[in-house]
């Protein structure tokens, strides 16, 4: 039997780490083939990219479909209990904001690229 002595921890099982709550972000705008994840999050390779979205599907928040076809095509989207993360996501994208913002009014030099890019197109992209 599994025990947790905070239940943040059972999310953190499942949402925790680099880069899973990126891409329940992204998923959060669509449908995402690889390709887009990987072009949205700077830095994640093919591989591990793979990897937490197989993690996230495992645990019931992603949804793969792979099309009959050639070259495969496969997209991923999240499910209806994936969707529930977002709550989740939200708060730390606010928080994150304001950490943003406190240290730049505390003379660090910062940006937000999200704030410059409505579409999200450079997600993830640090300088």
């Amino acid at each position: 039997m599994k025990q947790y002595n905070l239940g943040i921890e059972a999310t953190l099982e499942i949402i925790g780490g680099k880069w899973k709550a990126l891409i329940i972000c992204l998923l959060m705008t669509g449908v995402k083939r690889t390709s887009e994840l990987q072009r949205n999050i700077h830095g994640i390779s093919q591989k591990v990219l793979i990897q937490q979205l197989r993690e996230l599907e495992k645990d019931g928040l992603v949804k793969r479909y792979v099309y009959q076809q050639m070259p495969p095509k496969v997209e991923y989207s999240l499910t209806e209990y994936g969707v529930t993360a977002n709550k989740i996501v939200d708060v730390m994208c606010s928080w994150g904001k304001e950490n943003i913002k406190r240290r730049q009014q505390q003379g660090e030099n910062i940006i937000l690229l999200e704030d410059k890019s409505p579409d999200f197109g450079d997600f993830g992209k640090r300088d």
